[in-house]
């Protein structure tokens, strides 16, 4: 049994029927590689046959030499080798499961990189900068993720380190405080582990793998799968990936782009972006983005060129399409896409709309089999029965409906509070995957940082939940937030619009919302095939 495939692998069927093998991600990369010849950096995905053997007896016979192979092939493909001294090779290590789980499993970047690799790097780029940027991002994640260490104390460092720079942004911390920030992360490392951090590219590239592999059944993904009634037994591929640099300068950058907007389903292109960043930083939502319209004025041809791919991804899958992308040094590369998650009301639009298109010719039947019953129980969440209320701050509306509830500021407290019977809204800087429990127990979700792909946003589309994020006047600090100078303090009330952005002090009365015209077209053609009329 093979259990390693290239991107470009002559397979028998196309890729994208293949999400059992090669995972989404997987099946998707090697679409876009070896059907629609888009720029997509090259690299190998480790199936899932592979992952479920690994969590039934331990690391597959014959899965070292097979790495290998591929390997040496990406690096022939690359001109480069892994951790050589001179001009190493990066990988990156993402997971990749059958159906989508945004951010509940993990991904290592910048692999590769070592205290000799890096120096090469900087030489080879003419840039110390970027290369111990690069560096410090390898190490930070390289220990949480595989090496399980908590992540905030990394967090404190780096947060010292833009104090001490006298910035807020991460691209103007400078090279002598990056190198100072490597060897104090690498010092967290050995103090933890009683180990050095490790110097050698296989052992971090099988390091890596394994963590990927047990990801799978970390808490926030069984809970994620738990939650959406995915069958535990499947397993997740892994993908090993060439680096490319969103982080490299200001003609660099990174992006996740929708193909239609997944809140409304109204058609063109909708997403983030940040400019000299890699693409955790926008998932993540540690940075607020920039909206990808911006990308248009920044540049021009390459936001010419994306749309053209959006078009053919949108023909090519016949549905609204999720992709990540990152410019590298002028150069557009696309690392991802799927078939994008949506709310209800858009899941609507966009199944009536896509009849109508004559690139995709979507039958009525097909538009009917993509509604499930929560985008129906969705439109019909509640908003504010008036509006005419005092907002206490505005951020971005990422997943509409309106929520009112008790503030929590962990995931913990908020599953607590809502085993009480508490109505919750879950307030954080940030969320991150580990907060997956408490976004399900919460009512609404409120964020003062991140953008409309962020991890909150994406989640809390997908779920229905309401969700303001990027609430940038917001300022937590333990159990209270101030903002525009009032203080909110865990349990006292507050109220969200996830449509408008604003945030309210107190309860506010909710009504309930008139369904889209959509929903009486879609229920209508159910109607129509229960009676075998179409």
């Amino acid at each position: 049994m093979a259990y390693v495939f290239d991107f470009d692998h002559k397979h028998r069927k196309p890729p994208m029927e293949m999400k059992d093998l090669l995972g989404g991600k997987g099946a998707n990369l090697a679409e876009m590689t070896s059907v629609l010849e888009l720029p997509v950096p090259p690299g190998f995905t480790i199936s899932t046959d592979a992952c479920r053997s690994y969590m039934t007896g331990g690391w597959p016979d014959g899965l070292t030499k097979e790495v290998d192979r591929a390997l040496v092939k990406l690096e022939k493909a690359m001109g480069k080798h892994l951790g050589d001294p001179g001009d190493p090779l990066l990988v990156s290590v993402r997971s990749g499961a059958k159906f989508s789980m945004p951010g509940m499993m993990d991904t290592v970047l910048n692999l590769g990189l070592n205290d000799e690799s890096v120096e090469g790097l900087a030489k080879q780029t003419s840039d110390e900068r970027f290369a111990y940027d690069s560096y410090r991002r390898f190490v930070q994640m390289y220990g949480r993720i595989v090496l399980g260490l908590p992540g905030e104390e990394f967090d404190r460092l780096f947060d010292a380190a833009k104090e001490l720079a006298n910035t807020t942004s991460d691209a103007d911390v400078p090279p002598e405080l990056l190198r100072y920030l490597v060897t104090s992360f690498k010092q967290i490392v050995e103090r933890a582990t009683g180990a050095p951090f490790p110097q050698d590219p296989t052992e971090q590239l099988r390091g890596a793998i394994e963590a990927v592999f047990g990801s799978w059944n970390g808490p926030r993904a069984v809970t994620y799968r738990n939650r959406e009634r995915i069958p535990h037994d499947l397993g997740t591929a892994v993908n090993v990936q060439a680096m490319v640099f969103g982080n490299r300068d200001d003609n660099s950058g990174t992006g996740v782009g929708f193909t239609r907007d997944p809140a409304t389903g109204a058609q063109g292109a909708y997403g983030d972006f940040l400019v000299n960043a890699q693409g955790e930083d926008v998932v993540a939502g540690i940075r607020n983005t920039e909206p990808l319209a911006a990308l248009e004025g920044r540049f021009p041809k390459i936001y010419k060129e994306l749309l053209s791919i959006f078009e053919r991804l949108e023909r090519h899958y016949r549905d609204m399409c999720d992709t990540e992308f990152t410019i590298d040094q002028g150069k557009l590369w696309m690392l991802q896409t799927r078939v994008g998650k949506r709310t209800g009301v858009a899941a609507l639009k966009m199944a009536v709309d896509l009849t109508k298109d004559r690139r995709i010719k979507l039958t009525r039947a097909e538009a009917v089999g993509r509604i499930n019953a929560d985008h129906l129980d969705q439109v019909l969440h509640p908003r504010f029965a008036s509006g005419d209320v005092a907002v206490l701050t505005k951020g971005l509306g990422a997943s509409p409906g309106a929520a009112v509830g008790r503030v929590c500021f962990t995931a913990d407290a908020a599953v607590a509070a809502a085993g009480r019977g508490e109505h919750v809204v879950l307030v954080r800087t940030e969320t991150s995957p580990e907060d997956v429990h408490g976004m399900m127990a919460a009512e609404g979700i409120l964020t003062s940082r991140g953008g409309l792909v962020s991890h909150a946003a994406v989640v809390a589309r997908g779920w229905g939940k309401p969700a303001v994020v990027g609430a940038e006047g917001v300022r937590i600090s333990g159990r209270q937030f101030t903002v525009a100078g009032v203080t909110v303090s865990e349990g006292d009330s507050i109220s969200l619009d996830g449509t408008s952005g604003e945030v309210v002090l107190g309860e506010v009365a909710l009504t309930a919302a008139a369904p889209p015209p959509e929903f009486t077209t879609v229920l209508g053609w159910a109607d129509e095939i229960r009676r075998g009329r179409l």
